[in-house]
């Protein structure tokens, strides 16, 4: 990227040398990307990130179709980038929307998706694995339902690809972040199928073949090109040490706290991935006294006006409100170790044991 940050600032849309030397790094990104996913160049589109993408997948793919009919699916349990776009369809230009249950696991039914499929369905929308859980998702199969039915598939890939084979030909459009696979913030593409038209959301020039306008994120896009190939070189080895972490930090907090519990099926899954709620206390006080020892943790809540939200998967999965808000997510990555392992394991359970502490005080207090 560094060329790019420092010495070589041509609009990648100008012809004047400068120009096309930016435009000659962004072809060569485009074709390391497709060469890497089994794609051809012209069917990876760059955008500004994962939400980006799944906007114009969602509603470019919906709007270029709604003649043939406005009925869509997709999944309680799915990113904000697609839930709230695909909402915004519903609420605001008169699609109908089926949104699919799933399993206290996080699994879809998949009976449910192909009877609730109909003649004027035009598009499905399944993420590969959820972004709060890590439960993957069987794509083959919802594929081949999409495929029998002759209704376009998208997938949101923005938490899977780095940590599972991505299969492209399962789907019509796939969207992808290069912050998820150690690339830069700011950059992601979307793969679009080959003879597959889509109406642009963003208007102002003719690129991306027009379909995606915006000067391109050169520094960006080069950065996210090698990062993509940097995490597939090693990715089913890294992998597998990521699961024999987190299965030892799921049993050493189980261990410490009975009354912790581990969300998400446990054979279906990234392994990266382990979302535990802790009873003791709600996630985000939880993620403060982790954040004060140094340790960087999430959940799928948010603090809105002053009150803690519950994580929408978690309720969809069929969540007591106490768990899903005492939800706590840790993702590990290519540099965890299992010294941090232990030593976050033996914190969240020092955090519990000293919230109940404090408790017992204030009732022997009273």
């Amino acid at each position: 990227m560094l060329p790019f940050l420092d010495r070589k600032f041509g609009n990648p849309s100008s012809i004047h040398a400068p120009g096309r030397e930016a435009r000659a790094a962004i072809d060569d990104a485009r074709e390391r990307l497709a060469t890497l996913l089994g794609a051809k160049p012209h069917e990876v589109i760059f955008t500004s990130g994962g939400t980006e993408a799944n906007n114009l997948t969602c509603l470019g793919l919906a709007r270029g179709r709604a003649a043939r009919g406005k009925h869509l699916i997709s999944a309680k349990t799915e990113h904000h980038a697609v839930f709230n776009a695909i909402e915004h369809l519903e609420k605001r230009e008169g699609f109908e929307v089926t949104w699919l249950d799933v399993s206290p696991g996080g699994l879809l039914d998949l009976n449910q998706l192909a009877n609730t499929i109909r003649h004027d369905t035009t598009l499905v929308s399944i993420m590969q694995a959820n972004n709060e859980t890590g439960v993957i998702q069987a794509m083959g199969e919802i594929s081949e339902i999409c495929r029998v039915c002759g209704v376009l598939l998208h997938s949101d890939m923005v938490q899977s690809f780095g940590k599972i084979r991505t299969i492209l030909s399962l789907t019509d459009a796939a969207s992808f972040a290069a912050h998820k696979f150690y690339g830069p913030k700011g950059a992601g593409f979307l793969f679009l199928r080959s003879g597959i038209s889509i109406e642009p959301i963003q208007f102002g020039g003719a690129h991306e073949n027009q379909r995606r306008a915006g000067t391109e994120n050169v520094a960006a896009i080069t950065g996210m090109a090698a990062a993509a190939e940097f995490v597939e070189r090693d990715r089913e080895q890294e992998q597998a040490r990521q699961g024999e972490l987190r299965d030892q930090l799921w049993h050493e907090i189980s261990k410490q706290i009975e009354s912790s519990v581990q969300n998400g099926d446990a054979h279906h899954r990234l392994a990266n991935t382990l979302n535990v709620s802790l009873p003791a206390l709600d996630s985000e006080t939880m993620l403060m006294a982790l954040d004060l020892e140094g340790i960087c943790a999430s959940s799928g809540s948010a603090c809105m006006v002053g009150s803690v939200v519950a994580s929408h998967v978690l309720l969809a999965m069929g969540l007591p409100l106490p768990l899903a808000r005492s939800a706590v997510r840790f993702s590990l990555g290519k540099y965890t170790t299992k010294e941090e392992i232990s030593a976050t394991a033996g914190i969240v359970s020092e955090i519990v044991q000293r919230t109940n502490a404090k408790r017992g005080e204030k009732t022997v207090a009273i």
